[in-house]
């Protein structure tokens, strides 16, 4: 048996209010739309599987609910600042590698951008 895949479910009465921050900001891809549930993604890109534990978001920050990598992540914090989500934390280049803001979503989920550098 192998794992093929690792998805985020976020409980919600409003399924349709991911779009703006999902979607329109994110750009992701409205992949699945059953009316009670809405699955996003990119069909073009390979996700790899991944889950995370921890007891710190890193440099004494909570642990985010949701991390998603970007290509870009200036553009993706002037959408979102664009957009008027508040940005949270950052944005900052961390010792580890990764250049990152967080930023709640409109579910009040606390979202990690980042981005490898």
């Amino acid at each position: 048996m192998k794992v093929k895949r690792v998805l985020a479910n976020i409980s919600t009465q409003n399924p349709g209010r991911a779009k703006a921050f999902y979607q329109d900001v994110l750009g992701l891809d409205l992949l699945m739309d059953h009316g009670w549930i809405q699955t996003y993604g990119s069909p073009v890109e390979q996700m790899s599987v991944q889950i995370s534990f921890a007891s710190e978001g890193g440099a004494g920050t909570p642990v985010p609910d949701l991390s998603i990598e970007v290509d870009d992540v200036d553009t993706a914090l002037e959408r979102m600042r664009n957009a008027g989500f508040p940005i949270e934390y950052g944005p900052v280049d961390e010792p580890w590698g990764v250049r990152r803001f967080y930023v709640r979503d409109p579910f009040g989920r606390l979202v990690n951008i980042l981005g490898h550098q």
